[in-house]
């Protein structure tokens, strides 16, 4: 079974975090996640977060510290998830580049979408808690 490490942003905005739907085609199609991707071979993981920020949403971010370390098998994958707090740089407004959408969505209500598997263990996690 193929293993991938994948790094993903939790990004907020006062009660708020931003998530992206993806694409609704390919793997996980139209499931929402925390931006991020994979990580590849000899990157280190804060350096591809920042990558795949800019990629995916064009915008600059400050990666801090490691918020949460999910492991998931899917039926095709099996996937290490690494999420980190960021910060987007001043008057950065992220754009779906690589995506279907972007929102910001109220910490509360982040249980009640259709996320990705490797993301739900977060999800009540950011909603109990109050903003960084």
């Amino acid at each position: 079974m193929r293993r991938v490490l994948v790094v993903a942003g939790v990004i907020e905005r006062g009660d708020k975090v931003l998530v992206s739907l993806r694409r609704p085609k390919g793997e996980r199609a139209s499931l929402w996640e925390f931006p991020g991707g994979k990580v590849e071979p000899g990157e280190g993981e804060r350096a591809a977060l920042a990558r795949e920020l800019r990629e995916e949403l064009g915008v600059r971010a400050q990666v801090g510290e490691e918020y949460a370390r999910v492991e998931h098998i899917y039926p095709d994958l099996q996937v290490e998830l690494a999420l980190y707090r960021c910060v987007l740089h001043a008057g950065e407004e992220p754009r779906p580049l690589a995506c279907e959408q972007v929102k910001w969505v109220a910490r509360r209500d982040l249980p009640g979408l259709p996320f990705c598997e490797a993301d739900v263990p977060v999800l009540t996690r950011l909603a109990e808690e109050g903003p960084a």
